[in-house]
Order: structure tokens, then sequence, then C-alpha cells
């Protein structure tokens, strides 16, 4: 499936970003005879030029190459204009190049400061600090030719008239995003510098079956409306966008045929949010019950009108805190059941364990006539639809990331065995795991997109991510679980306040404000001017190490016992004091919501 782009929809490919002192100018380097961007570097207005300005000074301005212009960004007296300045071609979609983007920058447009005053040039300096941040942001993908923010499946729906429109007006506005940094160049009609941009995740791979030469993708794309990371963002908000959102689609390409499975994930659609408090687990709390019920229509309202009918499986625990989760996910649904919106609720760690992932087939016995029914889209050798998807599965755990990833790669592989049998690659009693090669290659493909989602959200690889890569859980990978869910823990306390606010800044979600609440201090004086995070940690680490070393030689010494107790207690009062302290210590959001 080749879908030609339009002339109207051309994007410069290739740029030379000039430094001058007064003003950045962008010249298309690709080719294009189009005119040159102008920025100015006191208010960052921009104007078209026809050519780059001849240098009148001693010094020669700096030039580097660019790929992409990703937008800008007003803080309080400066703008910021963010630029890929390196990418990765990582494969195609339906035909046309896919890039990875490898360095994001950001060039500041902040000589107004110099005459600012002393607190604005601080509070600037923070909220620049930020798009330090952002210029880190994992997993942006983009294509100067086709619009991927859509699945081929909208994409083929697209109107004659949507298809001569440039990529960024035919985009899905929840997967763009560079969506808010754009607006500058909407105001300024700059379509041929305004490049599309997702987050999510792009695995491919062509593989033989028999005569059969099979290319493979799977795309993320994930949500900007509730976007953030891991316990900075949980639930959905009064309309009903969730944490977490995330589409993938699966897409295979042989023998002129393309054929397309999507499937989303996303939190439990109704409020509750977790304090980051240093603990490990900090408690679940649901708020404004009485608004679930409406809050759940919503979302699923919103999943009718995109996807078609919907089948919830909830993977939560039934017990403990998550299990009030489910109760209140099972509540909110009741009233809008019905044969388009269904729910399950299956424990997976009850029925599963942490080892027997193959029990996951007692799930698909559920979802197998939904999933049979409402099919996947199909396009024969002609580009004839043979086939459209009429509804979508959604899944999710309490984080949607490592549970839900395990289930949706057992869907996505039932699916795929579907249309290689409905095109005549497999027999009736044929599967992956028939073709050893095309079954690891697939197992990797999948095990790749949980660790990009995961990475996203929670900072590290997705955990059981060896039962997706390898088909079994081993000793290796229980290793490597525990300690990624340390450094979860570590990340989610310490790194990701700051984390959420630069997010928060990009998409637009917080206005920039200066007021007393801007930055929380801890008090001075007394144990907190001294205390730190490293200080304690390593308090509390030597406390239980040489807790253990004395209860090792208990029996050559009874006062061993003494000394272990003493070292015991000295490490937890460590710690209670800095949990109880933990507004000192953890790195939260410090932006303000904008008016409703």
């Amino acid at each position: 499936m080749m879908v030609k782009a339009h002339p109207s929809q051309k994007l410069y490919t290739r740029m030379r970003l000039w430094e001058f002192p007064d003003q950045y100018i962008v010249e298309p380097t690709d080719g294009s005879s189009g005119s040159c961007l102008a920025v100015n570097r006191v208010n960052g207005s921009m104007s078209l030029v026809d050519e780059v300005p001849h240098c009148t000074m001693v010094r020669v301005p700096k030039i580097q190459t660019v790929f992409g212009v990703v937008g800008m960004l007003k803080l309080l007296a400066g703008s910021y204009l963010l630029v890929i300045t390196d990418r990765e071609s990582v494969g195609t979609y339906l035909g046309h190049p896919f890039f990875k983007v490898l360095s994001l920058k950001v060039f500041p447009c902040d000589h107004s400061l110099k005459n600012s005053p002393e607190e604005q040039k601080r509070v600037e300096s923070e909220f620049s600090n930020l798009l330090k941040v952002a210029e880190k942001t994992h997993g942006l993908y983009f294509s100067y030719d086709v619009n991927i923010t859509l699945s081929a499946q909208r994409l083929n729906d697209l109107g004659d008239e949507s298809r001569l429109l440039p990529l960024w007006r035919q985009a899905e506005p929840r997967f763009l995003w560079n969506n808010y940094m754009l607006e500058v160049f909407i105001d300024n009609k700059l379509d041929p510098y305004m490049l599309p941009v997702i987050q999510g995740s792009f695995q491919t791979f062509q593989s033989a079956i028999g005569l059969e030469i099979i290319d493979v993708t799977l795309i993320a794309r994930r949500c900007t409306r509730r976007t953030g990371t891991r316990l900075w963002r949980r639930g959905a908000d009064a309309d009903g966008y969730v944490a977490n959102f995330v589409e993938s689609e699966q897409i295979i390409q042989l023998k002129g045929f393309t054929s397309s499975f999507v499937q989303v994930r996303g939190s439990m659609p109704f409020i509750w949010e977790q304090i980051v408090d240093l603990t490990y687990k900090p408690k679940f709390d649901i708020l404004r019950r009485e608004e679930a019920p409406r809050v759940a229509e919503r979302h699923f309202l919103d999943l009718r009108k995109k996807y078609g009918n919907v089948f919830a499986v909830d993977l939560v625990n039934t017990d403990g805190g998550e299990g009030q989760l489910t109760q209140q996910f099972a509540n909110s649904v009741h009233n809008i059941l019905s044969n388009d919106v269904r729910y399950l609720h299956f424990d997976f760690h009850r029925i599963c364990g942490h080892v027997h992932f193959e029990r996951l087939s007692i799930l698909y016995e559920h979802i197998e006539d939904f999933l049979i029914k409402n099919r996947y889209y199909l396009l024969n050798e002609k580009g004839e639809i043979v086939e459209k998807q009429i509804g979508i599965l959604r899944t999710n755990c309490v984080d949607c990331l490592d549970r839900t990833n395990v289930t949706q790669s057992m869907i996505g592989r039932k699916m795929l065995e579907l249309q290689l049998q409905r095109l005549g690659v497999f027999d009736a009693n044929e599967s992956i795991s028939t073709y050893p090669n095309f079954d690891d290659r697939f197992k990797i493909l999948w095990a790749n997109h949980g660790d990009d989602i995961s990475i996203q959200y929670s900072g590290t690889p997705a955990l059981k991510g060896d039962f997706v890569r390898v088909g079994k859980r081993t000793t290796q990978g229980i290793l490597k679980d525990g300690w990624n869910a340390l450094m979860r823990y570590y990340l989610n306390n310490f790194v990701d306040g700051t984390k959420q606010d630069s997010i928060d800044l990009l998409q637009g979600h917080y206005i920039v404000s200066v007021s007393r609440d801007l930055v929380s201090t801890a008090p001075k004086g007394g144990i907190e001017a001294i205390a730190s995070l490293p200080l304690s940690l390593f308090l509390i680490t030597m406390g239980f190490f040489f807790a253990m070393m004395s209860l090792m030689r208990v029996g050559d010494d009874i006062w061993q016992l003494l000394f272990s107790l003493f070292w015991a207690g000295l490490s937890v009062g460590v710690a209670s004091f800095v949990r109880a302290n933990g507004r000192i210590f953890c790195n939260r959001p410090r932006l303000h919501k904008p008016p409703r």
C-alpha cells in the first residue's frame, strides 16, 4: 500500500540553521526552492526571507544541519525554537521512509531577558532548564511523506479533500506530539516547515515463510491528552482522557496484500491517583467517586466513535489496593455495558502467577469470539478493501505496561496467525511457533515495543519482558526485573517530577506563571538544612549492611545481637524520617494549570 504524497504536503527534509547575533535563519538545502525562515532572537517573531543575509561581522555565524522544525514555545520573556539535529531511518510505513529522532535541540530567542528584572530572569532560567530535559525525550518519530498519526485503515478512509491538505492538518491531534508547539507556525502559515511528530515506538522485520517474504511492522502512538510519567499521571481526567493511552498497530505486507490490526491500552477510566511519598508502592486514592460513571461513559463513548465496538480487559489484582481499583472499574462501567461495550476482569497474577504466562490461553478463550467478529483491516493486491476492523480490544493493568504488554503480544500473535491463514501462508494446523526464526523475530518485535512504551512512562524497560522476548520466564529476567523495579522507585520519586513538568510545558497542559507556589522550598535550619537524599540512602544502606554482618556473627558473640538491633534501628529511623519528610526530597511538579 503506497499512498502518494501530494505536492501541497511537501516538507523540507534537510535544512541549514544559521546563528546570527540578532536572528536564526533556517535555509532549505534539499533542493527545494522555498524561502528561508527568519526567527528573531529578541522576541521570537517569524518571517520568510528570500535568501540568507550576507555576514557583515568578523566572526562567522555558527552553522549546522537540521532535519526538521518541531515547533516553538513561549515562556515568560523568551521564545524557544525546537529542531531535529539528528535522525535515523528505521524503516518504512506503507511504503514511505520512517525516521527516529536521535537528537533534539532547543535554540533560545531570549535576548529580551537582558533588560528583565532579576526575579524574572531566575524564573525564566528554571523553565528553560525544563526544555533541556525535553531534549532527552525518548521515542520520537516522523515521516516527511505520510501521515503517521493515523492507522492504515483510517489513512485509507481519508477523503480526497483531506488527502490534499498538509500533513499537519491531516494529523490526529491525540497523537500529534508537537501539536501545541506548532501553533505559532500555524499562525504564520509556515506549512513546509511544520513536521508532524509522534511519540511511541516503531519496530519492523522481514522474514521468509516458505517462498513468501513477509514484512511485519509494529507501531505505538502515545496519546498527548493525559501524557506523563508513571506515578505522576494516573487514571482519567474529567473528560475521560486516560493516562498512558497508547494505540498499537501491527501491520503485515505480503503478496501485494496489506493487513493491519489495532489494539489500545490505557489507565482505568475514573479519577484516581498515587501520591509520591517515598514508599515503594504508594496507596491508591480514588477521588470523586460519584463522577466515576460519567467519566467512564465519556471515555468509552470516545473509543466507540474512533474504533467501533469495545472490549475492555482489566488485568488488575482482585485483592489489596488493586482490588479497590478493579471494583471501582467494574462499578463505573456497569450501566454502559452492551453488545457494543464489554468488560472482562482477568486476575493476571492469580491465574498466571509470575511464570505461567501460557495460561493467558484462558483469557483468549473469553475474547476469541469478539476478535474474530470484529476482524482486522485487509487490502488486496489491487488496493481494494476486503475487510475492515470494526472493534477494538482495550487492555489495562495498573501501569498498563508489563502485564498489558505480555497480554497484547499474545493477542497480536493470535491475530497474525489468523491473517496468515486467511492469506494462505499458514495451513489450519500451523502457527507462528512452527517457524522458529519467524517466531524469535516476532517475540523480539513485541519485547522492544513494550520496552519503548515502558521507558517513556516509567523510565525503565518493561518487566516480564523475558517472557515476551524468549517465550518463558528466566532467572536472568527475574533478576533484571528486580533491578528495574528499584530503578523505577528511584526515578518515580526523585526524577519524574521534573520530567512531568517538562512534558506538561511541551504539551501546553500548564501555563507559565510567577507565584508564591512556583517553587516549594524546604525549611532552612536544623536537620533539614543538611539532609539530602544521597546521604539518607547511604545511611540506610550502611545500617542494614552492618545489621546483617552483626546477625551473621551472633553465634560467636551475643553482643552482636545488640549491635544488629542498633544498626537496624538506625536504618529504620532514617527511613522513617525520610518518608515523613518526603516533600523535602521528592521532585514534584511546580507548574500551574491554566484556567478552564
